[in-house]
């Protein structure tokens, strides 16, 4: 009878996956591949290093054996957060598992009911899952569009929390901060920055942008990811030494989750004292160059960015993966983003730029895109 059931229920669940397929939405797994890549979010290339390639040291474990709150803590995680808050000239740190966690962490424990959060509609999807396990009222204000957002912040009641990312893990584009923190402000409203694509690539030594603009003070928590530009894992929610121990007792997916193990721990110290060595004007120049060249280029619509985020619109699911499939056949990696990853009409080829990236590739991908949409 059991098997009859999950049979059933199987049953049911393809036909979940066949209407995927049929709106061309199905996803799957792929190895690594081989190939150029205008995929990954290793911006700096910090994951091929020699200094990352570190094993647990003599008698220490290869696990942490439990969560931070029983058996999971160690110096080595304690440092790393002290390190971490130093570098962003916060007050304190606390590093999750990964930025989604602490994300979801951080929003589904800070409101409750009666209070509001306001996020940017191009908000990434861990946030919004916070949000939505918060039981907050939830408002959403037009893409960096300050006018809409004080709209929002008139309505909004109890605490309020406005959530917004640096650089936009979509369009690449910038927040504009400065206008952000001004108008949260003048509304009694506390600003969350997620600064998981500026880390390690913008501010000084790669601080992120709210210190490049001298927020600190404005804006109330960051998160910084260890997964993008510093190639590693986990992620860091800073601020206050009130929000680090009201994490700590709050935040489920912190409570609940076995921790790092230590050698990773050890890792980001080693990340973050690299980071000011770094010659981030090499992905800069990157950047320009493939700016400069998708300049000269009619009827092919890319992306506004000026980040290491590039794309190019296409608008059609359908089309955006046959794109991506025409380039991992001539050695390209580069993602195909569907709906309703991205709005509807939007739907892309996402290009992420890294220091390790040649002309050469550059124009190579550049040709095969005009190739195609031709």
């Amino acid at each position: 009878m059991n098997m009859l059931r999950n049979k059933s229920f199987d049953d049911f669940l393809q036909t979940k996956l066949d209407d995927r397929k049929t709106k061309n939405l199905f996803r799957s797994l792929i190895l690594n591949p081989d190939k150029i890549d205008f995929s990954s979010n290793d911006y700096l290339g910090f994951s091929k290093l020699p200094a990352f390639k570190t094993k647990p040291g003599e008698g220490q474990p290869s696990g942490a054996t439990g969560s931070r709150l029983i058996s999971g803590n160690s110096a080595e995680a304690e440092e790393a957060e002290k390190i971490v808050a130093a570098f962003h000239q916060a007050e304190t740190a606390l590093i999750f598992n990964c930025g989604y966690m602490a994300n979801v962490g951080l929003f589904s424990s800070i409101a409750g009911k009666s209070d509001t959060i306001i996020s940017d509609e191009y908000i990434h999807a861990s946030i919004i899952d916070g949000i939505r396990l918060s039981h907050a009222n939830k408002f959403k204000f037009k893409h960096n569009d300050i006018a809409d957002l004080e709209q929002k912040l008139k309505q909004a009641t109890g605490n309020k929390f406005v959530a917004v990312e640096s650089i936009y893990s979509m369009d690449g584009d910038e927040s504009p901060l400065p206008e952000v923190a001004e108008v949260c402000e003048k509304n009694n409203a506390l600003l969350i920055v997620d600064e998981a694509h500026a880390t390690g690539v913008y501010g000084k030594n790669g601080q992120g942008l709210v210190c490049q603009y001298n927020l600190q003070s404005k804006v109330y928590a960051c998160v910084y990811t260890f997964g993008k530009a510093l190639g590693l894992h986990g992620a860091a929610v800073t601020g206050s030494q009130t929000l680090r121990n009201y994490l700590i007792n709050f935040a489920r997916p912190f409570i609940y989750s076995t921790a790092l193990p230590p050698h990773t721990y050890q890792q980001i110290q080693t990340a973050y004292k690299l980071l000011p060595g770094v010659n981030r004007s090499i992905l800069f120049d990157v950047i320009k160059y493939f700016k400069d060249s998708t300049k000269k280029i009619s009827n092919v619509f890319f992306v506004e960015s000026q980040s290491q985020i590039q794309g190019v619109l296409v608008g059609d699911n359908e089309k955006a993966k046959a794109l991506s499939g025409h380039l991992f056949g001539k050695g390209i990696y580069a993602k195909a983003i569907l709906s309703p990853t991205v709005p509807i009409g939007t739907e892309r080829l996402r290009i992420c730029l890294h220091t390790f990236n040649t002309k050469e590739q550059i124009d190579l991908l550049i040709s095969e895109i005009k190739y195609f949409l031709k």
